[in-house]
């Protein structure tokens, strides 16, 4: 299958239009991975749990645009550029679900004080608890992509936020995901796009190996893959730099 990867590029997958594409948009979830992948041919979207990352793979066929909710690409110091133009598309209080994404070093910490210990040295501050709780995907998604010798448009980075804010009219979610309330604007989106389908995984995903939020999210993700696939997708900022390993540092909706 890795040969499969590496033949694949993104930009004649579906702009020659022989063939229309598999895509998917995932998010990270308690188990592993809530992958959605929707046929643009049928139409048909299937939900399942990724137990790591590298199951992408094994998809037959390989899906043409994968957008996942996950830091790509970091800094050696300094803040992401990606990050404060999404902060600056949600505004307040949505600009606070875009936290800062580690500095590169960061990674290599083992516990949370070495990393503090590594934010200070290298960009004077320390990750919050809500990054150093999410490294671990952030580390397992970076070993992936530096591991393949893939088209650097396969499997790019989405943040739910900036893409439930485009979805609803340039208009950021009035509520958190986590609140009553923020499910079910976000879930009005999601059923008038996607339809039965929400339902469908709710019902077909195993209980107890995501949070509902994570599936909300992941339709968000798989809304923007939709746009990637058409031509009409934002990319923050417009030309993304490329940190130290060669990955792009942008945020696609």
């Amino acid at each position: 299958k890795q040969r499969t990867l590496l033949q694949i590029s993104t930009e004649n997958s579906f702009h020659q239009g022989s063939t229309m594409p598999i895509i998917a948009g995932i998010d990270g979830c308690p188990s592993g991975w809530l992958c959605l992948t929707k046929d643009t041919s049928s139409g048909v979207v299937q939900a399942r749990i990724l137990a790591d990352i590298g199951e992408l793979l094994v998809f037959d066929p390989l899906p043409a645009v994968m957008l996942i909710d996950v830091p790509i690409g970091m800094t050696e110091s300094g803040p992401r550029s990606c990050d404060l133009a999404a902060r600056a598309v949600l505004k307040r209080p949505r600009a606070s679900s875009v936290f800062p994404a580690p500095v590169r070093a960061m990674l290599t910490a083992n516990t949370y004080g070495e990393a503090c210990a590594i934010g200070v040295q290298t960009d004077g501050r320390k990750p919050s608890k809500q990054l150093w709780n999410i490294l671990p995907k952030i580390r397992e998604v970076d070993a992936f992509l530096r591991s393949l010798d893939a088209h650097p448009g396969w499997l790019r980075e989405v943040h739910p936020e900036v893409s439930f804010c485009l979805w609803n009219g340039n208009k950021a979610m009035s509520h958190s995901k986590k609140s009553v309330a923020g499910r079910a604007e976000r879930e009005a989106l999601v059923v008038s796009q996607y339809g039965a389908a929400y339902p469908l995984a709710q019902s077909t995903l195993p209980r107890g190996k995501y949070r509902n939020d994570d599936l909300l999210d992941a339709f968000a993700a798989l809304w923007s893959a939709e746009r990637v696939v058409a031509g009409h997708a934002l990319t923050l900022p417009g030309v993304p730099p490329i940190d130290s390993c060669g990955l792009p540092m942008e945020i696609v909706a």
